[in-house]
């Protein structure tokens, strides 16, 4: 079953980064994440777009 609410770990892993670089990325405002209580989660659809935008070379 896919979700569409992914965690940190779990978008790490599908970007193949580390938890802790994605940890900042989240924290900056680099990626779109959101804080559920002290737990970051990532859209799907909205990391998508993200990667969309950085691959036609516009900033966010």
């Amino acid at each position: 079953m896919e979700r569409d609410i992914m965690t940190i770990s779990q978008v790490a892993e599908y970007l193949q980064l580390s938890e802790m670089t994605t940890y900042k990325l989240a924290q900056s405002g680099s990626i779109p994440a959101f804080k559920i209580g002290s737990h970051w989660r990532v859209k799907k659809t909205d990391l998508h777009e993200c990667i969309e935008k950085l691959k036609n070379g516009e900033k966010l």
